[in-house]
């Protein structure tokens, strides 16, 4: 068993790594858990709760320091403004640890840090934030209200206001804070869901269904997805219900030939070759190696023999290719504000300009990859993101830039307000014999 470790110093070294370094949320927590699955799974829960936790709520808490500390949040040493950022966030949202026992902590981290100089900066602001948590009062400005309420940043709230109502923007912002089950889709290709279902529950994994997509089922109660014996089978994978409707659009039939374009992890592919019975074929491509790979995994696990995996860029037009597809699914890059209840840290390295340079790209693959598809056939674009530069302006673009394709059907799909993640969906029928359009 290696040496006693103190849990707070895990979580402070997760969130430096994220906040100073630049790491993502979701790849520096997987790291530090498979580190130390040796720790009992309360303390695991509390490494993620507080990770997690704090970088959801960081402009709120920031908010709230500011009010207490006469350095300014962005003048602090990140170790500090770090420990801070933690203790507040274990005062205000988890009622199980005394405030005494979080300054108490905080304190002692500080010192372990090299920082017992500034344990008593530490102990004064926290002690009068946990003094004052009941009286803090938030911005009137609706736009400013809703960054600290929600931890949005202010440009991102603006250009939802610009484009939903402020209940809406409320919704969503509430919904980004919502404890989820696991979202999964059974590989009914070997197992139905009732079995599987029934496998999942004898490994003692809390288990429901969802009454409206037949494939999919919600877990919660496990402690490591990869260990379940249902999973290394093959008989479910990780995939959100905005997904799984995106192949149902799809709507493929049993002998089509499919291209998937961006399809890593590969949950789309994998369901559109269920969906074909095992006849036909897809290609799932990505552009690295390391993502074609994660493909192959889960193909692995399938034990479907319909897909196969390639390494190929999608802005770069396939010869080989043309024309051939009766399906194309263009689950394309973009800013991921869909999904900031997974991908926490996501709002925080957005920019107006990185979704502006998003839209060029997702041009630049819409039009090489619709070129793959025949006459008559059929091409998905979607994104995971709540964007309409990104998505219903994308759409009317392909329109007026591709006339030999016409819309069948969109839906942009908002947390809070539809269930699922936000996901956009458009669906273009080609009109005419095929070629590069």
């Amino acid at each position: 068993m290696p040496a006693s470790v103190n849990v707070r110093e895990i979580v402070l070294d997760t969130l430096l790594l994220i906040t100073r370094d630049g790491e993502y949320s979701h790849v520096a927590l997987k790291s530090v858990l498979d580190k130390y699955q040796y720790l009992e799974k309360r303390e695991r829960a509390f490494i993620t709760r507080v990770v997690e936790g704090t970088l959801e709520r960081m402009i709120e808490i920031d908010y709230i320091i500011s009010q207490f500390s006469k350095v300014s949040v962005d003048k602090m040493k990140p170790v500090i403004r770090t420990i801070l950022r933690t203790g507040v966030y274990q005062m205000k949202y988890m009622d199980s640890i005394p405030d005494r026992a979080v300054c108490n902590e905080s304190v002692k981290l500080a010192g372990k840090r090299g920082f017992k100089n500034l344990g008593g900066f530490v102990n004064g602001v926290l002690r009068n934030i946990g003094r004052s948590l009941d009286e803090i009062e938030y911005p009137e400005e609706e736009r400013k209200n809703l960054s600290v309420r929600y931890s949005l940043p202010e440009w991102l709230v603006s250009q939802w206001l610009q484009e939903y109502d402020g209940d809406t923007v409320r919704s969503m912002g509430e919904a980004f804070f919502m404890d989820r089950p696991t979202c999964i889709r059974c590989n009914t290709s070997v197992i139905s869901r009732e079995k599987l279902a029934d496998c999942l529950r004898k490994e003692g994994v809390i288990v429901s269904e969802d009454e409206d997509m037949p494939c999919a089922l919600y877990i919660s109660g496990y402690d490591y997805l990869t260990k379940l014996m249902s999973f290394q089978k093959g008989y479910f994978y990780v995939q959100d219900l905005s997904s799984m409707e995106a192949a149902q659009w799809a709507a493929p039939g049993k002998g089509d030939v499919v291209l998937d374009v961006c399809a890593a992890p590969g949950g789309k592919a994998l369901h559109l070759a269920e969906l074909m019975e095992g006849a036909g074929l897809v290609v799932a491509r990505d552009l690295t190696e390391y993502k074609v790979g994660l493909i192959q995994e889960n193909i692995a696990r399938s034990g479907l023999c319909n897909i196969k995996a390639q390494q190929w860029d999608a802005k770069v037009f396939d010869e080989k290719y043309k024309g051939t597809a009766d399906v194309v699914i263009a689950d394309l890059p973009c800013s991921g504000l869909g999904v900031l209840g997974k991908k926490t840290d996501l709002k925080y390295k957005m920019t107006p300009d990185i979704q502006e340079q998003l839209v060029r790209l997702q041009r630049e693959i819409l039009s090489a990859v619709c070129g793959y598809v025949k006459g008559g056939g059929r091409l998905l674009y979607s994104t995971c993101t709540i964007h309409k530069r990104e998505n219903e302006e994308n759409a009317e673009w392909f329109l007026k830039t591709h006339q030999d394709f016409e819309l069948l059907r969109e839906q942009q799909r908002l947390p809070g307000i539809h269930r699922g993640d936000g996901f956009y969906m458009a669906l273009f029928q080609r009109k005419d014999s095929g070629g590069n359009g």
